[in-house]
């Protein structure tokens, strides 16, 4: 029997770090939850492991594994507190970052800003080399030139250097010579290559990819470095692993090479455990939505699966407007992140009407109920006082809640000044930041053909089971799943993660042109890439490569992927790869052009181990158990059906059972989160202990 059979899931929001303990050899879960420490994250991270080892003695030296998730690299981004960088780039484009698509994403509006790039223009230096599209040199770069560009970004103090190089993914050579430069010149400076980063065809999104990666590298290396060094200080000698923005998780060491891969490391997780539900539950499309403290996320889950998609914005100036952030070219779930969450504060806007979000005061000061200083009415107030949770019971008992501070914030600071009464203003609370949230799923499901009245909504986060019943009536969806533990849902997900890896390189060339025998050596060559990240994480496990192709019509701007056979491409036919194309493309399309010409464009791998997935546990009923064992009794709270305050059930979740059955209108409680159920849904409780809530049809 193996030693080490413990796994720790460590996810770091913006208000609450998140934990949960497996037992690998009995399936038993142990949770936590703590406030983040914003000024030194594993701060909480430590905070947290103590409390778990007053339950769970010894366990950290029993760890097998340690998944982590964080906020860092975003939030460093969105606050502007990376490293003083500095851009090398191919003489004449300098200004890359300013030009980026040409392309205004509000038209009409001249007073439409830009987000600021990331390296000031004085911070950029140009080099005279040329390098055409098939990888052919026309101008060699001069060893001097670039030594004196590397000495000029050194001499401004610059901390970290990104280097990218017009089509240097074709022919890395001078992109290699200048990291050689920067080696021998500065050995202590942090460096991203764009040819190691994303060698991919698109200059502005591979200049900003590469840009945004050497911002955060020294960052995010100090952080994984210092925790590393805590987690052993106090006992671990597992292997620490990261979640990755594409759903994977890997090794602290590529985090820090590769941060901009962990970007959105944190919401992913919650993704990942609703895919792994809904293929557990053969749901066929299923809204995950992830409500924390600061921040919901959400995703469309199609046939168990969520989509990745190649490209996402970070920072945008206009929080909802597409084409107002900067641009980062890593494959990451797509899910939609809106700021609503516990922490989002309330307030009267200029025109007099009531807003909510999407400033937080996330973990400090938090919401006036946190009693740590936050005078600004929050979402969790709101909530607090319309009964919906415990004062004596937040995070299970152990964070007293002040009802009094909060009943006196929002009567002052929203009631007052709107001229209504106290109800219309918690209520107005709770309910705008369902419609904020409402608003913004129905685009989301649209946007990936799906139907808001049968979907499956599952809930995640400290805040999610609270608004879940609010934002399914918004949608009208018809039922909701919400599963044990569901309060560090993100935690849970990466216990189902994948340990893997993508790799790109772009290679324009057609169909009819193209020699399969460089195809197979462009996929030998990722997958080799690949291999040595997941070696060291690899042990006996054998690594599984999965292949895929950009491809698109000779002329057009957009590609779609088309995934190709395993083994050895040389094997198959120019038919074979036209027909797998034209399936796909019909399929998005409606129909497809048998007579033009295709062309590959971008060649992928993904590098994957075999997976060790969260065995979900049976929960037994106890000789005599009733659903009467799991009423903590009754307390007031508003229903928006009968416009008052109305006697709710209260529920112990940890005393229910398989086959219990109830009515709302319910409270269920567990540690770290609330589950609110209106007097027109049905519960019903699984094998798996998961909550089933089964809602009248709304017209």
């Amino acid at each position: 029997m193996k030693d080490n059979y413990y796994r720790l899931g460590c996810d770091i929001g913006g208000t609450f770090t998140d934990f949960v303990l497996l037992n690998d050899h009995t399936g038993e879960i142990t949770t936590g939850k703590c406030l983040t420490t914003p000024v030194d994250p594993s701060d909480a991270v430590e905070e947290g492991i103590r409390a778990l080892e007053v339950t769970s003695p010894d366990f950290v030296e029993k760890l097998d594994e340690l998944i982590h998730g964080t906020t860092l690299v975003i939030n460093s981004i969105i606050e502007r507190k990376g490293a003083r960088t500095g851009l090398i780039t191919t003489k004449g484009f300098r200004d890359v970052l300013e030009i980026g698509r040409e392309i205004r994403y509000a038209p009409y509006d001249v007073f439409a800003e830009f987000p600021e790039p990331l390296i000031p223009r004085r911070y950029r230096i140009e080099v005279d080399e040329r390098v055409r599209s098939d990888g052919t040199v026309i101008k060699a770069l001069d060893p001097q030139d670039a030594q004196h560009a590397v000495r000029a970004l050194l001499n401004m103090g610059i901390e970290s250097i990104a280097v990218c190089l017009l089509n240097s993914f074709e022919n890395p050579a001078h992109e290699l010579m200048l990291l050689e430069v920067i080696e021998k010149e500065a050995p202590a400076v942090s460096v991203s290559i764009s040819y190691h980063v994303l060698p991919q065809i698109k200059e502005y999104e591979r200049t900003s990819t590469t840009v945004t990666n050497a911002y955060v590298k020294p960052l995010t290396g100090r952080y994984l470095s210092k925790l590393a060094g805590r987690l052993e200080s106090i006992g671990f000698k597992g292997k620490l692993f990261i979640m990755l923005s594409s759903g994977g998780v890997t090794s602290v060491e590529t985090a820090a090479r590769f941060p901009v891969r962990i970007i959105e490391s944190g919401p992913t997780a919650a993704v990942i455990a609703g895919q792994y539900y809904g293929k557990h539950f053969n749901i066929p499309e299923m809204f995950c939505f992830d409500m924390g403290g600061t921040t919901a996320k959400s995703c469309l889950i199609q046939k168990g699966v969520a989509g990745v998609v190649p490209t996402f914005e970070v920072g945008r100036v206009q929080r909802f407007m597409k084409g107002s952030g900067l641009t980062i070219q890593v494959p990451v779930v797509d899910l939609m992140e809106i700021g609503a969450g516990g922490g989002s504060i309330a307030k009267v806007s200029k025109l007099g009407t009531l807003q909510v979000g999407p400033e937080s005061s996330g973990a400090a000061p938090g919401p006036i109920c946190y009693g740590r200083g936050g005078t600004n009415p929050c979402v969790t107030d709101a909530d607090l006082l319309l009964g919906y949770l415990d004062e004596n019971y937040f995070l299970g008992g152990t964070m007293k809640l002040d009802k009094e501070g909060a009943r006196q914030g929002i009567e002052e600071k929203i009631a007052k000044p709107l001229g209504v009464s106290f109800i219309q203003a918690v209520w107005g609370i709770h309910d705008l930041i369902n419609e904020t949230m409402a608003a913004a799923a129905k685009t989301h499901i649209a946007e990936k053909g799906g139907n808001p009245k049968i979907v499956t909504i599952s809930a995640f986060g400290g805040a999610g089971p609270v608004h879940a019943y609010g934002l399914a009536k918004k949608l009208g969806a018809p039922r909701m799943l919400i599963p044990p533990n569901a309060g560090v849902g993100s935690a849970m997900g990466f216990f189902t993660a994948p340990r893997a890896f993508d790799l790109l390189r772009s290679h324009k060339v057609s169909l009819t042109d193209v020699a399969f025998t460089e195809v197979e050596d462009i996929f030998r060559n990722l997958e080799g890439d690949a291999g040595k990240i997941l070696q060291k994480e690899a042990a006996d496990d054998a690594i599984r490569y999965e292949r895929s192709l950009d491809m698109r019509f000779v002329g057009q701007g957009a590609e779609i992927n088309v995934s190709v056979p395993d083994g050895d491409f040389t094997k198959l036919a120019r038919a074979d790869i036209r027909r797998l194309f034209d399936n796909v493309y019909e399929k998005l399309y409606g129909r497809t052009y048998p007579d033009s010409e295709v062309e590959f464009i971008n060649f992928k791998v993904r590098a994957s181990l075999p997976e060790r997935l969260l065995k979900l546990p049976r929960v037994k009923k106890k000789t005599g158990q009733s659903l009467n064992d799991a009423i903590k009794g009754q307390r007031p709270a508003y229903s928006p059906i009968a416009k008052a305050f109305i006697p709710y059930t209260v529920y112990d979740r940890y005393k229910l059972f398989p086959g219990a059955r109830f009515q709302g209108p319910a409270i269920i409680e567990e540690k770290e989160s609330t589950l609110i159920v209106g007097e027109d849904a049905g519960i019903s409780v699984d094998d798996f202990g998961f909550l089933w809530i089964d809602l009248k049809e709304v017209k």
